[in-house]
């Protein structure tokens, strides 16, 4: 499939919206989500348990690359959460995002 989601984690909404504006404004993602969620990892020896903000950033398989280095240079965190989930949509959807991706 052509489409993908990119899930991102960051430590804060504010951080979380200016990275989905970066991506927007560079014509790399169509739109994007952002939602607070608890977090639970290992993290420097300890099980950290903190709140988070997920960014789900949609755009073409073809832009995750860009994507994801674009994230990395802005990004607070030394080691960014950025996964490529594969999805599917209803061709209506998938013309809209890639119209937009184009501009």
């Amino acid at each position: 499939m052509n489409f993908v989601f990119v899930y991102i984690t960051n430590p804060t909404k504010k951080e979380a919206k200016k990275i989905a504006k970066h991506l927007l404004e560079k014509r790399l993602i169509a739109c994007a989500n952002i939602f607070p969620i608890s977090s639970l990892c290992w993290w420097k020896g300890k099980i950290a348990d903190e709140n988070e903000f997920v960014l789900i950033a949609k755009t073409i398989k073809a832009n995750f690359e860009k994507v994801k280095k674009e994230v990395e240079k802005i990004h607070s965190y030394k080691i960014p959460c950025i996964i490529k989930i594969s999805v599917s949509s209803n061709k209506k959807y998938l013309d809209w995002l890639k119209k937009e991706i184009k501009k």
